[in-house]
């Protein structure tokens, strides 16, 4: 940890910009963060101490670079875009507790990277300010990965925070907040209005904080196939749990077996797929798995919504 780094003036982001030639792109959901208290929120959301080395995806001009590298033990800062690697250079090339890697986070195994650039880790966590078209495939590359991350803390699109931490029965409620909890408990720390960036989005966005479950809630096997029955149900949102899961072809199985599984599950059937919890999905999961037909295949993995 280098704790002379958060004392130092940090350079002004649009002089950075303007000495490296940079320009925001579009295709790559890049906005240039104005206001710095909300990268302290970041950091703080995250409680980093020189015991841990945090990846931060999505790196950019480096005003959250320069927070974390001054309270945590090391840092990986990934960056997609080559015109931005000057400007990191410039800024961290030399720190002893950070390395900058460009590269796309997706195209890696997190596994891969640790054992480059962070080894010997005994306590990961991410913070990023991600962009808004990669936001649910790298949350799951890291809830997902074999490593453990004890905290994730992001910037995200205000909407995909708030199905992140939906309540059961609300319209925000679904896969998303459903396959989030099965890693994870989720809240949302902050709300960041547009105003705070340029060139301003035409949304709003927020801080959504994972505290991470070392012990997962379910075998992996297992919450595969509770996903698989999950998204069954939420692809008919407004029909009752009867008819999208009768109706999916999901599952290779009769319609009265799949009605039997509601049953033992103690399922009312005339329920929408919006008032079931993780648990009642897990239950009525168990008992359909339970009447798959024996040469079924087995659930493919897929991606959250």
């Amino acid at each position: 940890m280098n704790g002379d780094t958060e004392k130092q003036e940090a350079p002004r982001l649009k002089d950075l910009c303007a000495r490296h030639n940079i320009r925001f792109k579009k295709r790559l959901g890049q906005n240039l963060l104005v206001d710095d208290n909300i990268n302290a929120i970041l950091v703080e959301a995250a409680r980093l101490g020189p015991e841990d080395s945090v990846i931060e995806v999505g790196a950019g001009l480096g005003a959250l670079t320069r927070r974390l590298c001054a309270k945590a033990g090391r840092l990986l800062s990934v960056e997609i875009d080559p015109s931005f690697m000057p400007c990191l250079e410039e800024q961290f090339g030399n720190l002893p507790n950070v390395r900058l890697f460009r590269g796309d986070i997706l195209n890696h195994s997190l596994t891969d990277l640790v054992d480059e650039f962070l080894p010997g880790s005994d306590r990961l966590k991410m913070v990023s300010n991600l962009p808004y078209y990669i936001t649910t495939p790298v949350l799951f590359h890291f809830l997902e990965s074999p490593l453990f991350f004890s905290r994730i803390v992001v910037m995200l699109q205000l909407e995909v925070g708030q199905r992140l931490v939906a309540a059961v029965n609300t319209p925000e409620y679904g896969v998303l907040t459903i396959a989030a909890s099965l890693h994870a408990d989720v809240d949302l720390v902050h709300r960041v209005p547009a105003s705070c960036f340029i060139p301003r989005p035409q949304v709003d966005s927020c801080v959504v904080r994972f505290r991470c479950h070392e012990t997962p809630r379910l075998p992996r096997d297992e919450a595969r196939f509770v996903m698989k029955v999950v998204r069954a149900a939420f692809s008919h949102r407004r029909k009752t749990l009867r008819n999208a899961l009768t109706g999916s072809g999901s599952f290779g199985m009769p319609k009265e077996d799949v009605l039997a599984a509601m049953a033992a599950a103690g399922i009312d059937g005339g329920r929408r797929p919006q008032t079931l919890s993780l648990e009642e999905y897990t239950r009525m999961a168990a008992e359909l798995r339970l009447r798959l037909p024996a040469k079924a295949p087995g659930p493919a993995g897929e991606d959250p919504d």
